[in-house]
């Protein structure tokens, strides 16, 4: 019975040690997975911040050039002045208010690049030859905001405004379940753009910018590509959505 006692009195004193091993090993788990959960919430909070400061980072271009526009149809007292005041007002809200937020509807995208495209057609008098192809399976579907604008807005900064005529933007827009997908093609003076490169000095902030939000938004799961051949860029993204 001595034998008997000795021994569960071991196994208790056993079971013990272990628990008082275990103890504070589970507190550090615990305090560690606590780390961690801060530790990811900081890094997806600072991710968010810079997505929402790359989407802020749209080229101030394009408006300073339809405000100088808007001036002039205003002094011509043209038609058209409303017309621009308006489809300006849309374009700037969608960027202050739609673009703060994690996706949008593909129409109301469509919407923004079509108001952009015909402010910068009233500019040029309608002198641009644009084809803008929809291969649009679900006009609800979710996508970035302001994903593709900087894209468009470059094929006029350095196609369009690099030439007196025969300027040309051809671009596609597609989506499904699975895909979303861009293509661009432009034209532009080689010697014009090299031109007003070696002046500003520093560019390519746009691109960037994209680049960069790609690869927060679809890490490993987009292509982006782009080729000048001819004096024509071809751009394309491709992201997987799956």
């Amino acid at each position: 019975m001595y034998w008997l006692y000795s021994k569960n009195q071991a196994d208790l004193l056993i079971v013990l040690f272990t628990i008082s091993l275990m103890i504070p090993i589970i507190f550090l788990i615990r305090d560690r997975f606590k780390q961690q959960q801060i530790i990811d919430n900081l890094h997806q909070e600072s991710l968010t911040a810079e997505l929402n400061l790359l989407k802020s980072q749209i080229n101030p271009h394009f408006f300073f050039n339809t405000l100088n526009n808007l001036y002039g149809l205003a002094v011509d007292k043209s038609d058209l002045t409303q017309e621009v005041i308006y489809k300006l007002s849309q374009m700037m809200r969608f960027t202050i208010y739609d673009g703060r937020k994690d996706s949008v509807s593909v129409t109301d995208e469509i919407n923004y690049l079509n108001n952009f495209i015909e402010l910068n057609q009233i500019r040029h008098r309608n002198a641009v030859d644009i084809t803008f192809t929809q291969n649009i399976e679900n006009d609800q579907q979710r996508i970035p905001p302001l994903l593709f604008i900087n894209l468009l807005e470059n094929a006029f900064k350095h196609g369009v405004d690099t030439q007196t005529a025969n300027h040309f933007i051809y671009f596609t827009l597609s989506t499904s379940k699975t895909a979303l997908s861009f293509e661009l093609s432009n034209n532009f003076d080689e010697a014009v753009l090299a031109n007003n490169k070696a002046k500003r000095g520093v560019g390519g902030v746009g691109i960037e910018s994209l680049k960069r939000r790609l690869a927060l938004l679809y890490p490993n799961k987009h292509q982006f590509t782009i080729n000048a051949d001819n004096n024509i860029y071809h751009t394309k993204v491709m992201i997987d959505l799956t």
